[in-house]
């Protein structure tokens, strides 16, 4: 198998804009929280040398968990932002070699298919860079402008929305990370640090059931697309 694969579980975010009493991670839908879910596509993974959670300060959800999954799982403090969080998670893999790859997955995104993971797996296992999961862009995009007016229209043929998991080489990962934070900039995916580096990731196209739960809306698109998944298998 070469070098181990780790993840990074991102599950400290705010959730400002989908309110409630609630932590985001811990809204069930179809039986189960949003972060079992994808702990458990996770730690399915044949080869995964282990992982961690990364949660809210003062998090007391984590915990109620079923034992089956929380006790495969390190949970560790996340930061202020979501690339503080996520270096947070990569400092907490403290057996692991900069050498070794690591997945980064969002909480939010719960319906990600197992066979899109080990695509991602198998793709950039062959790639000296890393990659992430993406969708190609079928809309047509346009750019506004400050008063709201279409200002132009965006050729789709190389647009794509970035998906996760994200895949890199630890060491490269936390390098990237730690760079832009001391810069003060605020990357929004692990790819973006990449592209800071100079890198260009691998886009591995992935499914449109891979949703990700930012508005209370994206409930009912979240249990529909588990559903086509369990239907698949």
């Amino acid at each position: 198998m070469g070098e181990r694969i780790w993840y990074v579980i991102a599950a400290a975010g705010r959730s400002t804009r989908f309110g409630g009493r609630i932590p985001k991670p811990y809204l069930r839908v179809a039986g189960r929280t949003l972060l079992e879910h994808g702990l458990r596509a996770l730690l399915g993974l044949r080869g995964i040398a282990g992982g961690v959670a990364v949660l809210a300060s003062g998090d007391r959800h984590f915990e109620r968990l079923p034992p089956s999954v929380r006790r495969r799982v390190a949970a560790v403090a996340g930061g202020p932002t979501r690339a503080a969080s996520v270096l947070n998670g990569l400092q907490a893999l403290i057996t692991a070699d900069a050498n070794d790859w690591v997945l980064v997955h969002d909480a939010a995104r719960p319906a990600v298919p197992r066979a899109d993971i080990e695509a991602l797996v198998r793709t950039c296992r062959r790639d000296a860079i890393g990659g992430l999961l993406a969708t190609p862009v079928p809309d047509t995009v346009k750019v506004a402008d400050r008063n709201g007016r279409s200002r132009k229209t965006l050729p789709r043929e190389r647009l794509w929305r970035a998906l996760t998991p994200q895949m890199f080489r630890l060491g490269m990962l936390r390098t990237a990370l730690e760079r832009a934070l001391a810069k003060g900039l605020e990357p929004t995916d692990e790819a973006s640090a990449i592209e800071r580096l100079g890198r260009r990731p691998r886009l591995v196209e992935g499914s449109p059931l891979n949703v990700k739960v930012t508005r209370p809306a994206d409930l009912a698109l979240a249990a529909a697309a588990l559903a086509a998944l369990r239907r698949r298998r």
